[in-house]
C-alpha cells in the first residue's frame, strides 16, 4: 500500500439535497490551495481546500484534512 499526500481545492454549490461539492482542483501545495481558495471564494457559495492522503494502489482516499475554508461547506466524507 502505497500512500500519498495530495493537497485539493474544493467548489460547493447548492444541490437537491443541499449543499454538495463540486468541481475539484488539485494545488501544488498547501500555500497555493490557500491563495487559490481566497481567490475563487467570491465566485462560489463555498470554497475548501484540504489535505488528502490518497492510496496510489487502489485509489482510495482517506479522511480529509482542512486547511481552509470559506462560505458554505459540507462534510466530503459523510458518516
Amino acid at each position: 500500500m502505497s500512500g500519498a499526500e495530495k493537497i485539493i481545492v474544493v467548489q460547493f454549490k447548492k444541490g437537491r439535497g443541499g449543499i454538495v461539492p463540486g468541481d475539484i482542483r488539485q494545488a501544488s501545495s498547501a500555500a497555493s490551495a490557500e491563495k487559490i481558495a481566497g481567490a475563487m471564494a467570491s465566485r462560489h457559495i463555498g470554497v475548501a481546500a484540504y489535505a488528502v492522503t490518497v492510496d496510489e494502489e487502489s485509489g482510495d482516499m482517506g479522511d480529509p484534512r482542512l486547511l481552509v475554508s470559506h462560505g458554505e461547506i459540507t462534510d466530503l466524507m459523510p458518516d
